[in-house]
């Protein structure tokens, strides 16, 4: 192990970054010199650019990954009265944009390899209010929508690809955010594809929905001051539009480097021996993992004390999610049991997630995997001693 590497950080977007900067300054003082800052030439250009890269015909960009949830399901006419079928092991915005809208989430269960929702127990949960379902595409895998889609056909149910983390991830050679009725994509400096900034797009392949999208993240105004509907201002700005496109010609690159790493972690982890301690993720066997997050379990419940020995060491970790949904303070209204959500409640309990980076160097992991099973040792041999 090299020993002159100390702190290894969860992230380091100014590394990935570094290489391509002068394109990416180049590309910004070109909208700047322009005078178009919203709605421009390189936001047409992100948008046939996103279209093409997911598979889907139509792309419609937005201000936030958090919009880019709630404007399908608007356009849609979810509201009061309505239900939506939805994970709680997922970042919190899957769940807002619902509530937003007055609906009422139903929280599924996910499966334990995955981290994504169980197909199996959708059948159970829908009533005669049930109008939509978020399939989340947690961690850059796919959920499989090759089970999903055929029940929501049966049942018509509106199905929104929640694609925040898994922008180049696919199932069945089918792309991410081309599945579903819609999808919804983030732009958030930490995601694979980060702007600079806030930043969102929604896919979908049916003209009429991507028109009515498009109308309403501009205040329902179409033509300038004529509004069909009550929308909001969800636009995506030119300077975000111009970085990303840079940052898109080097996404295949940089999720190679996701899926070397990830690889490289499962020989470095099993030549440890650690398998008794920590649970692996999976690989997608039917589809492109992009690798957004690398999420392993801890078996017992010592996750916390190994984060913060592991913090003690130098190296960042997090929990992707500590809190399911659910159980949020927010929601406690719905009445949700943890005993009806055991995956996720165990889930909750027991990941944690390792830097993953597309610059992080193969020395980096050795002394996460080294700091790793320090930890877990140390906290196994307190444990034999206190039994």
């Amino acid at each position: 192990m090299d020993q002159s590497i100390q702190n290894v950080p969860l992230l380091d977007v100014n590394r990935d970054n570094a290489p391509i900067l002068n394109e990416i300054h180049e590309a910004i003082s070109a909208v700047t010199e322009s005078g178009w800052f919203i709605g421009g030439p390189a936001c047409k250009e992100l948008e046939k650019n996103i279209a093409e890269y997911s598979g889907a015909e139509f792309a419609i960009g937005c201000a936030s990954g958090s919009d880019a949830l709630l404007l399908p399901l608007l356009a849609h006419e979810i509201g009061p009265g309505d239900e939506v079928i939805v994970p709680s092991f997922t970042f919190f915005a899957s769940v807002s944009a619902i509530t937003r809208l007055g609906a009422t989430p139903v929280f599924i269960d996910i499966e334990h390899d995955s981290f994504n929702l169980n197909p199996e127990l959708i059948e159970e949960l829908i009533t005669e209010n049930t109008k939509a379902i978020i399939p989340v595409h947690l961690f850059g895998q796919c959920a499989n929508m090759t089970e999903i889609l055929p029940i929501a056909e049966a049942h018509n149910l509106f199905v929104l690809e929640d694609a925040a983390q898994a922008i180049g991830a696919s199932h069945q050679n089918h792309g991410a955010g081309s599945m579903g009725n819609a999808a919804a994509f983030s732009f958030y400096p930490t995601k694979n594809l980060g702007g600079l900034g806030d930043g969102g797009m929604v896919t979908c392949n049916d003209e009429q929905l991507a028109e009515r999208i498009r109308c309403l993240a501009n205040h329902g105004m179409k033509p300038r001051y004529y509004h069909q509907m009550v929308g909001v201002n969800s636009r995506l700005d030119s300077y975000q539009a111009a970085g990303l496109n840079v940052k898109l010609k080097y996404l295949d690159e940089w999720t190679k480097n996701r899926q070397i790493n990830a690889q490289r972690y499962e020989k470095l982890f099993l030549d440890a021996e650690l398998q008794s301690l920590i649970e692996l993720p999976e690989d997608d066997w039917q589809g492109n993992h992009v690798w957004n997050q690398y999420t392993i379990r801890i078996k017992d419940d010592s996750r916390d004390t190994i984060r913060e020995q592991m913090k003690e060491m130098g190296v960042g970790t997090e929990v992707y999610y500590p809190v399911p949904v659910h159980a949020q303070e927010c929601y406690q209204h719905l009445q949700v049991s943890d005993e009806s959500l055991p995956v996720t409640m165990r889930a909750a309990q027991q990941v944690l997630a390792l830097p993953i980076f597309p610059g992080l160097t193969e020395a980096e992991q050795v002394r996460v995997v080294h700091c790793l099973a320090t930890a877990l040792n140390s906290q196994a041999s307190t444990l034999r001693k206190a039994s």
